[in-house]
C-alpha cells in the first residue's frame, strides 16, 4: 500500500510514521511537510506550504491518506486560524488526494465532533468530518479520540494537568473520558487505512484505550 499522511511531524503523526515504515504492508509512505524529515528508503516527504499546496503533485495520488493535522486555540492565536490549520487544510488535503483517485481517507478527528456542536472546537471538527463525507471517498473513518495521551514538542499545560487528573482517577472515570495513547491511536489510524473497509465509519474514544 502507498500511504500518503499528513501531519508526519505532530504526536499521533510520528508514531503513524513510525508505525507505516515498519509495516511490511505499507510499500511507501509520502509525507508532505513544513520541514525535512530523517531519510528512509520507503519514504518520501516533499517540503511544502499547506498554504499554497501543489495541486499537480503525483504524490497526491496513494491507496489511502492519513489526515493527522491539528493545532489547539492557544497555539493557532485566534478562531480564524485554528479553523484554517483543523478544517481548511485538511478539507484541502483530501480534495486534493481524491481528485487524484485516491480511494480512501483516515481523519485523526476528536470525542464530540459535531457541526452542530455550540462549542467551537466540536464544530470545526465536526464540520470536517461532514465536508469529507462530501467528497466521495470508497473508504471514510473519523477517528476521535478523548484526550490524547504521550509527550509532546510543545507545552500544552491545560492538557497536561486534565490528563493528570484523569490518570489519578483511572477506572473510575467513564471509558469514553480516559486518556487514550498516541501509540493506540495511531493504530487505529493505520489499520483503518489499511483494511479501507467501503463505507463510512466512525471509531469511537471507549476503542482506544
Amino acid at each position: 500500500m502507498k500511504l500518503l499522511l499528513v501531519g508526519s511531524s505532530g504526536l499521533v503523526g510520528g508514531h503513524v510514521l513510525a508505525m507505516a515504515l515498519a509495516d511490511p504492508n505499507v510499500t511507501s509512505v509520502v509525507a508532505p511537510t513544513r520541514r525535512a524529515l530523517p531519510a528512509h528508503p520507503k519514504l518520501q516527504a516533499p517540503v511544502v506550504d499547506f498554504a499554497a499546496l501543489p495541486p499537480d503533485a503525483a504524490w497526491w495520488q496513494a491507496d489511502a491518506v492519513i489526515c493527522t493535522l491539528g493545532t489547539t486555540m492557544r497555539s493557532a492565536g485566534s478562531q480564524d486560524a485554528f479553523r484554517r490549520v483543523d478544517h481548511d487544510v485538511p478539507l484541502a488535503v483530501a480534495k486534493l488526494a481524491r481528485q487524484h483517485g485516491t480511494p480512501c481517507h483516515v481523519l485523526n478527528s476528536a470525542i464530540g465532533a459535531n457541526a452542530d456542536s455550540r462549542f467551537f472546537y466540536n464544530r470545526v471538527k465536526g464540520e470536517l468530518e461532514h465536508d469529507l463525507d462530501r467528497l466521495g471517498f470508497r473508504s471514510l473513518t473519523h477517528v476521535r479520540p478523548g484526550m490524547i495521551g504521550g509527550k509532546r514538542q510543545e507545552q500544552r499545560t491545560g492538557e497536561r494537568v486534565f490528563g493528570a487528573v484523569l490518570a489519578m482517577l483511572g477506572p473510575l472515570v467513564p471509558r469514553r473520558w480516559r486518556i487514550n495513547p498516541a501509540p493506540r491511536i495511531a493504530q487505529a489510524l493505520l489499520a483503518a487505512a489499511l483494511q479501507a473497509r467501503p463505507g463510512v465509519h466512525i471509531v469511537s474514544s471507549d476503542q482506544l484505550i
